[in-house]
């Protein structure tokens, strides 16, 4: 194994963390670059959805790929058991091990002999598991279980960033609308009780009563108020 290439797909991992980062692309170069850097026949990978639900959203290959969907709709395999567990899963031959029925036959018919299934996770938040398959049956060795399982987890940091960040923007977006909301509401406020010569503090009790009466939203009255659609005399 070339240590360079290695120290290459390292860094190519890390780009989980610019902002212009393409999942689908990432994902997919990764499951190349672990056919590529492993010496496996092919590799895919699942994650979780919103639901909790497994989804296969990459695969080195098409015959790979619609393995990994068999394994979804039958809910059987070793990417879902270490989806599950949150462990490794290694089989180094298939029809012999008894396990999965329905999964060996499958792997089977499209030549897989050997199933190597290595955990995305982060401690204990599970997002997914990465496949590995071999067409020949045999154990994979110590040291590219832990390459297997190193890119496995780079990829698992990028992915959870790239959560946080999105989780981060959407608050921020959220906190600029309700501050742009607050805006919208004083100055609806001052209207109110300029218009009805009271004071604020009044005002605002009958913008939020009107709202609700009205089955409104505070912010949407203010701006109608605001902008002289509606009236409140």
């Amino acid at each position: 194994m070339a240590q360079p290439l290695l120290s290459d797909v390292f860094i190519e991992m890390a780009d989980t963390l610019v902002d212009d980062f393409d999942l689908l692309d990432f994902l997919h170069t990764l499951t190349k670059r672990c056919v590529e850097l492993l010496g496996v026949t092919a590799a895919g990978l699942m994650l979780t959805d919103g639901t909790g639900k497994l989804q296969v959203v990459a695969a080195s290959s098409e015959r790979t790929r619609l393995l990994e969907l068999f394994q979804v709709q039958t809910d059987e395999g070793p990417c879902v058991d270490c989806y599950h567990t949150g462990a490794a899963v290694s089989v180094a031959d298939l029809p012999t091990a008894g396990r999965w029925p329905r999964f060996t036959a499958a792997a089977s018919e499209v030549g897989f002999a050997a199933v190597h299934a290595l955990p995305m996770k982060l401690r204990t938040d599970v997002i997914g598991a990465l496949n590995l398959f071999e067409t020949e049956p045999g154990a994979l060795d110590a040291e590219k279980l832990r390459v297997g399982q190193a890119l496995a987890d780079i990829a698992t940091v990028g992915l959870l960033q790239q959560r946080a960040i999105h989780a981060r923007d959407v608050l921020t977006e959220q906190l600029q609308a309700a501050l742009n909301s607050r805006v919208l509401i004083e100055q609806a406020k001052g209207l109110l009780a300029e218009r009805l010569q009271i004071d604020v503090e009044q005002a605002f009790t009958i913008l939020r009563s009107a709202a609700r009466t009205r089955n409104r939203r505070l912010s949407d009255l203010a701006q109608a108020l605001v902008d002289g659609a509606e009236r409140m005399d």
